[in-house]
C-alpha cells in the first residue's frame, strides 16, 4: 500500500480515539498534509468515514480540535466537492459549530467553517438548496454579521459563505425573512469600527439578496435605496468608498428597480444625484459594472422593470493556513 494513503489511513483511525490527545495529534497532522499537499485532499476524502469523522470533531468541546478538524474541512473543499456535498454528516456539524458562534466554538473554527460553506457553494450548485434549507445554518450566518462583538475575520467569512448562498434565488427570500436586511445595513451603519473590505463585502451581498420580491419592502424599513444612493458618492458629499462598493452599490439598485418595477425607479430616481453616480460607474467601472450601470441607467430612463437576476461570484476560494 502506498504510504501517503497508509498514512491517512492510520490517521483517520486514530480519530476513534477516546484520547482527545490522540484525536488532536491525527488532526493536526491531517490539517498539516491537506493545506501542505494538494495531492492528498481527495485520498483524504475519498477514505471511508473521513467526512464524518472529521464532522464529528466539530462537536468537540476542545478549540484545538474544532479549530483543526474545520481547516482540513475548508481545505478538502478547496480540491475535493462530492464527497462533501453528499455527506449527510457535514451540514448538521457545520450548522452546530455556527450557532455556537458566540459561545462553546472557536473563532478561528467558525471562519474555516464558514469559508468551507463558500468552498463548496460557489463550485457545487446541487448544494445551494441543501444550505438554505437549513435554517439554523442561515441564522448562525446573520447573527455573526450582526453581532458587534463577532470577530472581524469571522464577519467577512460569513459575509462571502452568506454571498454563496445567495447565489440560489429561494435562498435569497429566505435570508430576508430571517433578518439579513437590517443586520447587513447595520453593519454597514458601523463598518468604520472594522477593518478595510467590510463595506465591500457588505454590499456585494446586499445587492444579490436585493435580487427577490420581499426585498423591497425589507429595503424599505432601513432607508437601504438612501443608503446606495449614498455609498455611490455624490449625496451631500459623501464619500461611499471604492469604486467596487460603488458597482455594488449599483447592482444592488439595479435589482430592486428589476423586482419593484416603476415604483422603484421613481423612488431611485428622487434620491439626489444619483444618475451622476452611475455615470461615473459607468464610466470608470469594470466590465460587469459598466454594464450593470448601462442597464439600471435604461431602466431608469425608460422604464419597464423585470425579473432578470444577477448572480456573480465576487469572491475567489482562497486557503486557510
Amino acid at each position: 500500500m502506498d504510504t501517503k494513503l497508509l498514512t491517512i489511513r492510520t490517521l483517520l483511525s486514530n480519530l476513534n480515539s477516546l484520547s482527545d490527545q490522540t484525536r488532536l495529534a491525527a488532526l493536526r497532522h491531517l490539517h498539516l498534509m491537506s493545506n501542505q499537499d494538494p495531492a492528498s485532499r481527495p485520498l483524504i476524502a475519498a477514505t471511508d468515514a473521513a467526512i464524518p469523522l472529521l464532522s464529528d470533531a466539530l462537536y468537540s468541546t476542545s478549540h484545538p480540535i474544532q479549530d483543526h478538524a474545520s481547516a482540513t474541512l475548508f481545505n478538502l473543499s478547496i480540491s475535493v466537492r462530492n464527497p462533501l456535498v453528499s455527506s449527510a454528516t457535514l451540514l448538521p456539524a457545520l450548522s452546530h459549530l455556527l450557532s455556537h458562534h458566540a459561545s462553546s466554538s472557536s473563532p478561528s473554527a467558525v471562519q474555516s467553517a464558514a469559508a468551507t460553506l463558500h468552498s463548496l457553494l460557489t463550485t457545487a450548485p446541487e448544494f445551494r438548496p441543501l444550505v438554505g434549507a437549513n435554517l439554523h445554518i442561515l441564522r448562525a450566518l446573520i447573527e455573526i454579521i450582526n453581532n458587534t462583538d463577532s470577530p472581524t475575520r469571522s464577519v467577512k467569512d460569513a459575509l462571502k459563505a452568506s454571498f454563496a448562498v445567495a447565489l440560489h434565488p429561494p435562498n435569497r427570500t429566505v435570508m430576508v425573512r430571517l433578518g439579513a436586511v437590517p443586520a447587513l445595513f447595520g453593519l454597514l451603519a458601523n463598518a468604520r469600527k472594522r477593518k478595510t473590505g467590510i463595506i465591500e463585502d457588505a454590499t456585494a451581498v446586499i445587492a444579490q439578496i436585493a435580487g427577490c420580491e420581499e426585498s423591497e419592502e425589507a429595503f424599505r424599513k432601513v432607508s437601504g435605496i438612501s443608503v446606495l444612493v449614498g455609498l455611490l458618492g455624490f449625496v451631500s458629499g459623501s464619500c461611499g468608498g471604492g469604486l467596487r462598493t460603488r458597482e455594488n452599490a449599483v447592482s444592488g439598485l439595479l435589482n430592486l428597480v428589476r423586482y419593484g418595477g416603476d415604483r422603484v425607479a421613481l423612488e431611485v430616481k428622487e434620491r439626489g444625484d444619483v444618475l451622476d453616480g452611475i455615470v461615473y460607474v459607468q464610466e470608470h467601472g469594470s466590465t460587469k459594472g459598466k454594464s450593470k450601470a448601462v442597464a439600471l441607467l435604461k431602466l431608469l430612463l425608460e422604464g419597464g422593470g423585470n425579473n432578470d437576476k444577477i448572480v456573480e461570484d465576487l469572491y475567489p476560494v482562497e486557503s486557510h493556513v
